[in-house]
């Protein structure tokens, strides 16, 4: 056995066994699991113990391939959430949905863009600031209202909306930006117009194949290929297919492809399989390493004084523009003032979403070193507190209709260690009539 993949195989070991550790301490304190998940990366980064300069681990590989299976993870949980996307509900808040994303890329856009001329920037790095706090990342918020049992709520489906269409318009924003700095990035789009219409064929072409053609490859699939767990299988490959395609065609996140898989699965008659042998493999192997490595990607000693003080306010703005942003964007559909505060919350997170933008202007040579570790920072923090703000807005909220009873189903360990210890301060859903979650008392 080569040194390359024993160090590998001790590395993971630490990492998902450190982050299941990480999610039952949160759990104690009554936080979702995923608090714990990214403090374990914060600590083990180069923040606090810089896991990656061990001798043991010494082998620079190690940390690109952690990178990829933290990027396959994140596809997993898309996917998973677009299983839990109920349609009928996402029709009805459709204008929310619209509404909380153009508010949240506009509010957040200015503010970065504002504070990076205030604080000296250049004009097109400041636009490229503006253009990086648009990103909303919704795997950590849909993983949080999944655990909390309102994924499936209006909030929570109007919140997945929304991101959709926040990625769409902050890939946009991002491919101007290349296109006026004239940067010569891989994969850049040459032309605005380009961009735009290949979008359009991708969200068409994914939606109507996926449409006709699912159910009858699920059907010939379970029919007629002999082999074991051929159906999984086949899920796997149909999942990053979309991905792939989302980022090569549509020029979109691939987390969005990943999401209208999962969406067209849901209206299929195998995704209550599908999402217990997909969730069996991301809970437990690779989402842990999705959450621990946002934290290997922050490095506080990159910062001086006048930086520390941009990530400060820079991360307060990305805060309450995206929050205030989004929720004034669906006021416009009627929700009440709580309602579109929790969509504006769930909206907060940038998680990967801004780090690959960050990472495409630093590449691009439109922002430097010190403005990239203030958006990882001001990433970090976003994505930390937003399972904690999600809680606090959604306290005594009624959970959605029926998501007790299915996520009984699920494969997910430390949802039921979060269930047990929270057991106390949900424990009013019993005098609800909903049914009481295994474990969860």
């Amino acid at each position: 056995m080569s040194s390359h993949l024993v160090q590998l195989l001790l590395l993971l070991s630490l990492i998902v066994a450190s982050s299941k550790v990480g999610a039952s301490l949160a759990s104690r304190i009554r936080q979702p699991a995923v608090f714990g998940e990214l403090m374990v990366g914060l600590i083990l980064g180069p923040s606090l113990l810089d896991i990656f300069g061990w001798e043991i681990f010494h082998d620079p590989t190690l940390e690109v391939i952690i990178g990829d299976l933290a990027e396959i993870g994140v596809i997993l949980l898309m996917f998973i959430a677009g299983l839990e996307t109920d349609l009928a509900k996402m029709r009805k808040v459709g204008l929310a949905a619209a509404g909380g994303a153009v508010g949240g890329v506009v509010f957040p856009f200015a503010a970065g863009a504002g504070l990076g001329l205030a604080f000296g920037y250049g004009l097109f790095e400041s636009l490229f600031i503006g253009t990086v706090l648009t990103a909303t990342s919704v795997s950590i918020s849909a993983q949080t209202l999944m655990e909390l049992g309102h994924l499936r709520s209006k909030e929570g489906t109007t919140i997945l909306g929304a991101a959709i269409i926040d990625d769409v318009l902050g890939i946009i924003a991002l491919s101007v930006m290349v296109a006026i700095t004239a940067s010569g990035a891989p994969g850049a789009p040459r032309s605005i117009p380009v961009i735009i219409a290949n979008m359009f064929l991708f969200f068409v072409l994914s939606i109507t194949l996926g449409s006709l053609l699912l159910e009858g490859i699920v059907s010939f699939v379970e029919k007629r290929v002999r082999a074991s767990e051929a159906l999984f299988a086949a899920a796997l490959v149909i999942i990053f297919v979309y991905s792939y395609a989302a980022q090569a065609l549509g020029q979109v996140a691939t987390i969005t492809g990943a999401y209208i898989a999962g969406v067209l699965f849901s209206r299929t008659s195998v995704h209550r399989s599908i999402e217990r042998q997909v969730g069996a493999l991301t809970y437990g192997f690779l989402a842990p390493i999705f959450f621990v490595s946002i934290g290997l990607e922050a490095d506080v000693h990159l910062l001086g004084a006048s930086d520390i003080l941009f990530a400060v306010v820079i991360t307060v703005a990305a805060v309450v523009t995206k929050q205030f942003g989004s929720a004034l964007g669906t006021l416009a559909a009627r929700f009440s003032w709580q309602e579109s505060i929790r969509v504006g919350t769930g909206m907060v997170s940038r998680g990967e979403v801004a780090l690959i933008v960050a990472s495409i202007g630093f590449g691009a040579g439109i922002i430097e070193e010190d403005v990239l570790a203030v958006m990882i920072i001001m990433t970090l923090v976003t994505t930390i507190a937003t399972p904690v703000m999600l809680r606090y807005v959604f306290r005594g909220a009624a959970r959605a209709e029926g998501a007790e009873a299915e996520e009984q189903e699920r494969v997910r360990p430390e949802i039921a260690v979060l269930e047990a210890s929270a057991g106390d301060l949900d424990g009013g859903r019993a005098s609800t009539g909903h049914p009481q979650e295994d474990g969860s008392d």
